[in-house]
């Protein structure tokens, strides 16, 4: 099986210079957890993730994460204890960044794949041990061109329909 056969064609993405409050209202506003990031020629240049916006309103070295999840729930949630936080300082943390261009915090090292490139190449980029990618964006041949996703979910149904003999 083919990247694809299992990408998301029509992807939602964010501008690098979106303002961070936007973004994060965007996301409010999804069910999913992150954008790729395109420049105004609409070429990849980064990933921003609810984990990102997090970290820039609570520093990791002030929060615990917790992965909770209870049956019948399938997939865990991660949430964030603070540790010391102090009102005012959100604010003033909230304040001082919402009107930061997006690509101030997204990721830029994006691991991507090519339409042509098998659900192996995914799985390999999912499964990485140091990072934490839920999402993978298809590029072109030219490498910045995005034109289409692969999640972790999609990897997860194709697997499950080659598996079970059911067409996608």
């Amino acid at each position: 099986m083919l990247v694809r056969d299992l990408m998301t064609a029509d992807v939602e993405t964010v501008r690098d210079s979106e303002d961070v409050s936007t973004v994060l209202q965007k996301l409010a506003e999804r069910e999913f957890t992150g954008f790729p990031v395109v420049d105004e020629d609409d070429r990849l240049v980064g990933v921003v993730t609810q984990r990102d916006m997090v970290e820039l309103f609570q520093p990791e070295h002030r929060t615990v994460w917790i992965p909770i999840g209870l049956p019948p729930f399938l997939e865990s949630l991660d949430y964030g204890f603070e540790l010391s936080w102090d009102d005012l300082e959100t604010s003033l943390d909230l304040a001082s960044s919402a009107g930061k261009p997006v690509k101030r915090i997204m990721t830029e090292d994006v691991l991507t794949v090519g339409p042509g490139d098998s659900v192996d190449d995914v799985l390999e980029i999912l499964a990485h041990d140091d990072r934490d990618v839920n999402r993978v964006p298809v590029v072109d041949g030219d490498g910045d061109d995005l034109v289409g996703i692969v999640t972790r979910e999609d990897v997860l149904r194709a697997l499950h329909a080659e598996r079970s003999g059911v067409q996608l």
